[in-house]
Formats: C-alpha cells, sequence, structure tokens
C-alpha cells in the first residue's frame, strides 16, 4: 500500500454546533470477510506484543490488517505528536482500498486530535471506525461532526484480552444484516419502561471532557450509555453529578449502565445513578456487558435503537446503509 502525502491539518470551523448534529446518522458500508481494516493510534503509545497478539486475532476474525508505518511512534507517551496522529486519521480516511479503522489503543489522547481533523474531507470517505476508552472523543466527534454511525467495540491490543462472544458481537455489528439485539443475560432492570433513541456515550470521564466543545454530543432524546475503568465511586459520583449539573441528563430517553472495572461492588455505582437520576422518570437498565472487562460488545453509536429496561434489551434498526 503505497505511502500518502503529508495532509495539512487544520483547524476546522466551528459553525457546527451541537445542535446541528443531523437527525439521523447513516450506517457506513458494511464489511465484507478479507476487507482491509486500517489501524489508527490516535491517542497513547503501546507496547508491540499486545499489538501483534492483537493483529493475529484481527486476521482470524476474516480481516486484513493494515498497519501504517511509524505505528509505533511515540512522543510524551503518545502514539507521536498530536499532528502526526492526525495525518495518520486522514490518511486512513482518505485510502479507498481501507474499508474500516480499528484504533490500536485508548488511553489519553484522542480530544488533543479532534481539532487537528478535516470533518468535511472525512465526510466525504465514510467507513467503520472502531474503538473505546479514550476512543469515546473521536467516535462521538465522528457522530456529532460527520452524521455517521460509529462503533464502541474492542481494540487492537484489547482483542486478545476479550471473550469469544466479544468476538462474535464484533463481526456481527460489522457485517451482519440489521436488526441487531444485545440482550444481556446478566442484564438487570433498575427502572423499567421502554423508551427510542439514538445511542450516544462510551467511557464516562471521557463524555465529561466533551462538554462545552464542539464535539459535545446531543443529549436530548438520546438513550446514554455509561462505563469506565479504574474510577473511585466518589469519582464517578462527581462525574455522573458533572453531567446532571451541565443539564445532559436532564432529558434523556433512557440510560444503559455499562460495566465499571476496579469496583468491588457494582450495586453502589447502581445505586448512585439512582441517586444522580432521582427526579427522572426514563428508564434504567445495568449489567450490559460494554466497556473495560473481559466481555466488551460491540455497540453502534448514533443509530436509533429500542431501549427495554424491563428485559433489560437493545434492539437496532438501521436508517440505511450506504451498499457502496
Amino acid at each position: 500500500m503505497k505511502e500518502k502525502q503529508v495532509i495539512d491539518s487544520k483547524m476546522p470551523d466551528r459553525e457546527m454546533v451541537k445542535g446541528d448534529t443531523p437527525t439521523v446518522c447513516e450506517l457506513p458500508p458494511a464489511l465484507k470477510p478479507g476487507d482491509v481494516v486500517g489501524i489508527a493510534a490516535p491517542a497513547s503509545a503501546f507496547e508491540r506484543e499486545p499489538f501483534f497478539k492483537g493483529i493475529i486475532r484481527l486476521t482470524e476474525l476474516g480481516f486484513k490488517p493494515y498497519i501504517p508505518e511509524a505505528i509505533f511512534a511515540s512522543e510524551d507517551s503518545f502514539a507521536g505528536s498530536d499532528e502526526y496522529r492526525a495525518h495518520q486519521l486522514m490518511t486512513l480516511f482518505q485510502d479507498e482500498s481501507v474499508r474500516a479503522i480499528m484504533c490500536a489503543r485508548g488511553g489519553f489522547g484522542s480530544l488533543k486530535v479532534l481539532p487537528l481533523l478535516e470533518y468535511d474531507i472525512i465526510k466525504r470517505h465514510p467507513k467503520a471506525v472502531i474503538g473505546f476508552s479514550d476512543i469515546t472523543a473521536l467516535l462521538n466527534a465522528l457522530t456529532q461532526r460527520c452524521g455517521w454511525v460509529t462503533f464502541h467495540g474492542p481494540m487492537v491490543v484489547t482483542l486478545p484480552e476479550t471473550d469469544a462472544d466479544s468476538h462474535r458481537s464484533l463481526v456481527d455489528t460489522l457485517v451482519a444484516d440489521y436488526p441487531m439485539i444485545i440482550k444481556p443475560a446478566g442484564g438487570v432492570p433498575l427502572r423499567p419502561g421502554v423508551a427510542t433513541g439514538r445511542l450516544v456515550g462510551g467511557n464516562l470521564t471521557t463524555l465529561c471532557h466533551l462538554i462545552g466543545t464542539p464535539y459535545e454530543p446531543v443529549w436530548e432524546e438520546r438513550i446514554l450509555f455509561i462505563e469506565d475503568c479504574g474510577e473511585a465511586l466518589y469519582r464517578i459520583d462527581r462525574m455522573l453529578t458533572h453531567l446532571k449539573l451541565a443539564g445532559c441528563l436532564d432529558r434523556l430517553a433512557g440510560l444503559v449502565i455499562g460495566s465499571f472495572e476496579g469496583i468491588e461492588i457494582m450495586t453502589d455505582v447502581w445505586r448512585v445513578v439512582m441517586q444522580v437520576t432521582e427526579s427522572a422518570r426514563y428508564p434504567i437498565a445495568a449489567g450490559f456487558p460494554i466497556g473495560h472487562g473481559t466481555q466488551n460488545v460491540t455497540v453502534p453509536v448514533g443509530l436509533s435503537a429500542t431501549f427495554d429496561a424491563g428485559v433489560p434489551s437493545l434492539v437496532f434498526e438501521p436508517p440505511r446503509r450506504d451498499l457502496k
């Protein structure tokens, strides 16, 4: 695969604000076995051993990984400079042989890349983008600025640690026909009810950092899902309170609670969620295998879903899939 010319990274215009998000997000082209998946590193640097184990697993799942040159660049614990990481993403977006982009690792640093991306150019090259954790910033920015469905799911370095169900979920979500149903065996109804809305969310810490930026999600009438890792209960309480005080939790359609790795008693998290949202009436359910655990099912950010908190379940119906 030929090296692409360096792309000037310019600050995008900020005329688009969060209220300008398209009313319908479009699914990127479906993948087929053997399609090329480009690997991007928009956040932290990473070790070679787990990376190559993940590359082997991605190949076993039926895809052809493309690893850009200098993927192991490192600067101040990031995977290269901000400009380099943005250039790497822009190059992958514009490469027509690359059918999807999977992020190598999260960590931190995705926020620093967002203002360096050229969204008008990216919008002309729709493709699946997959990641979680710190990549929450990139997923929601692309959904917000480009009107795309993006995919909250495993990354290259986490693939070796996630279970077979998560691997099947990744492949099924990227290649299978819809509707898609997520009905976790360990689902816990907290406030029963049924709601329909577009899915937004991801890592709770990163979502808080998006508030007040041009990349902040639209919250109204959305089904929000949250997860996190290594955060003490008081910090989770503080972040949820931040979302509440910022008005983000006022008019949701529903709330889905994923995994919170490192919390010894998960019911403590559920209790805090219910306390913070006690004045709300929308449905809430917990126990969804989304996040930093060995189970991390892939969910489409920006796609409309019906959420039944009493079951609990999420059922996704696509608006339209580009068959290009």
